[in-house]
């Protein structure tokens, strides 16, 4: 027999859950590649590259993030070259739904030109730039942080965006 599962009260709406990849790509000096984006989610904020997953198709966090390098930055990383270094799952962000992020990291040094693309523009950022520029507050607080201090290791993060402060647990630290 299944166990009983509290159900959201009829007047709370129920948010939808999204399913998306986060891509840290750097170069040869180590940079980041950021989006300053011109679209939501984040209009005028810095974002990584990433998109949501084709559930429609069945695609897979990896295919995902593959795609998305390409769609993005215009390059093919090969698959065994991307590394899926964390797993984000967010309650409740912005109040419009919930989010599964899949991290992922490429394993060597990337060359794109810095240029204007349909989610923004692409700008590579010095690490320490991460500090002043608009970012989204789980980004600054928690993911980056996480990305940085793990240096490339594996961690599962819950946060929860309902309350008035982020409340985050990181549920698992290789």
């Amino acid at each position: 027999m299944l166990p009983l599962v509290a159900s959201p009260s009829l007047s709370e709406p129920v948010l939808p859950h999204r399913i998306a990849v986060l891509c840290d790509l750097r170069d040869d000096a180590g940079r980041i590649l950021l989006i300053r984006r011109t679209k939501e989610p984040n209009h005028g904020l810095y974002s990584p590259i990433g998109g949501k997953l084709d559930v429609a198709s069945g695609e897979s966090p990896t295919q995902c993030a593959h795609r998305e390098i390409q769609e993005e930055a215009g390059i093919d990383i090969p698959i065994d070259n991307l590394r899926l270094v964390g797993m984000v799952s967010e309650t409740g962000y912005e109040g419009s739904g919930h989010w599964l992020m899949f991290l992922y990291r490429a394993t060597l040094p990337v060359q794109v030109q810095a240029r204007t693309i349909n989610e923004g523009v692409l700008e590579w950022r010095e690490i320490a730039d991460l500090d002043t520029l608009p970012i989204p507050e789980t980004d600054r607080k928690i993911i980056w942080p996480l990305l940085h201090k793990q240096a490339g290791r594996f961690f599962a993060v819950h946060i929860d965006c309902t309350g008035p402060e982020l409340r985050w647990t990181v549920e698992q630290a290789d």
